[in-house]
Parts: structure tokens; C-alpha cells; sequence
């Protein structure tokens, strides 16, 4: 859908572009772990004003110099961050890739900023940001500290805040075996986010007038 179609991304989130982003990480803190894989999801709008997901961008990353791996980290994702066929890249090269397309999409949609969303999105904001700040990029086109959590919206859709669970209940298949890799998971993470989006317009929630 593009910006002069009916039914408007740009209208439903408030000048917002909603892109789901799911990184995997060498630890649990932002400052000192490294990135591992970041993956990022567009979702596009129909003329009926129907969520769904558009396309995937994913990259391997290389640990910044210094950077911090738990063994713990490793043996939960399965990622090998050594791999010769990784075909890792910088964070720098990485986040270009996903900034370049998202403010692509912003432009397209008639949007203003993006908008991270994630399951349990601060911790994905945080490693980004850090990311961010570690490179010197000065043009990030996602909103410095609001986010959209599916944890959150899943706890108040279907009860439950763990993602597995959260597919399940909204009928969206989910393989454990293909858990942990950014990519798959910022996948049925924006087919969850389109699904609860979906359902609270078809129940009557709050849509904006589309004139």
C-alpha cells in the first residue's frame, strides 16, 4: 500500500512506522555484549486497513572489538559467532542496511519516524541504541525511547507474554527449533503484533477516520 492509498499506516500509528526488530545478543547487557544477528520486519497496510507482514531484512554481525560473549548466551541461541560461513558483517554495515530501508518505508508510507517494535522491545532498543551510539550514527530513524511491546499486548490479547505461547493462542505457527535466530523471530513477532492490531479493529477498537 502506498501513501496515497485509503487506508493509511501513517494515519492508524500517529506519523509512525511500526518495524518489529529482533536482535540476538552475547548477553544480557547492552553496553558491553555484543550483537550477534539483527533482523528487521516491514509491515504494510491495505486499502481495507489490514495489517500484514511485507519483507524481512536480517544480517549476521561481527562482535564489536572488546565486545563481551557469554558461553551461557551461546548454548541458549545456537549461534556460532566464529563460523567461517557466517558471512557476518560489521554493526556499522548492519545497522545502515536496516536504517537505509526503514526510512525508505517511512518516506514511502507518508510516515514521519519509525517506531521498534519487540517482544519485550526494551530489550532490543537498548542493544540498538548502544549499537547506535558505539558507531557514531547520527541518523536513526526510530523514536530515541517509545516502543511498541508485544509482550505487553499479547499479555492483554491472549494471557500470555511468552512469544511461543502468545503464537499459539492467536493461532500463528511457531517452531521452537527455529527460535532464537533474529530473523524467525522478528517474523512471527510482526505476524503477532499484525494479528492483535487486526483483531482489536474487527472488535470495534479505536480506528482512525480515514475520511
Amino acid at each position: 500500500m502506498n501513501e496515497t492509498s485509503g487506508h493509511r499506516i501513517c494515519d492508524r500509528f500517529r506519523g509512525f512506522l511500526p518495524v518489529v526488530v529482533d536482535v540476538e545478543t552475547g548477553g544480557f547487557v547492552a553496553a558491553t555484549d555484543a550483537i550477534l544477528e539483527i533482523a528487521a520486519t516491514l509491515v504494510r497496510m491495505d486499502e481495507d486497513g489490514v495489517l500484514s507482514v511485507h519483507r524481512t531484512l536480517d544480517f549476521h554481525v561481527q562482535p564489536f572489538e572488546g565486545a563481551n560473549i557469554e558461553q551461557s548466551a551461546l548454548d541458549f541461541t545456537g549461534i556460532d559467532p566464529w563460523h567461517p560461513f557466517r558471512q557476518a558483517v560489521s554493526e556499522e554495515e548492519a545497522l545502515t542496511g536496516v536504517f537505509q530501508a526503514v526510512r525508505k518505508e517511512i518516506r514511502e508510507q507518508g510516515c514521519n519516524r519509525a517506531i521498534l517494535v519487540g517482544h519485550n522491545a526494551h530489550f532490543d532498543a537498548s542493544f540498538i541504541n548502544a549499537a547506535v551510539e558505539r558507531c557514531n550514527i547520527k541518523r536513526n530513524p526510530f523514536h530515541p525511547f517509545s516502543f511498541f511491546d508485544t509482550a505487553t499486548l499479547s499479555g492483554l490479547a491472549f494471557g500470555q507474554t511468552v512469544l511461543a505461547k502468545a503464537c499459539a493462542e492467536a493461532g500463528i505457527p511457531f517452531d521452537n527449533n527455529e527460535a532464537h535466530s533474529a530473523a524467525y523471530d522478528a517474523q512471527r513477532t510482526a505476524e503477532l503484533f499484525c494479528d492483535i492490531v487486526n483483531r482489536w479493529r474487527e472488535c470495534g477498537g479505536w480506528m482512525p477516520d480515514f475520511g
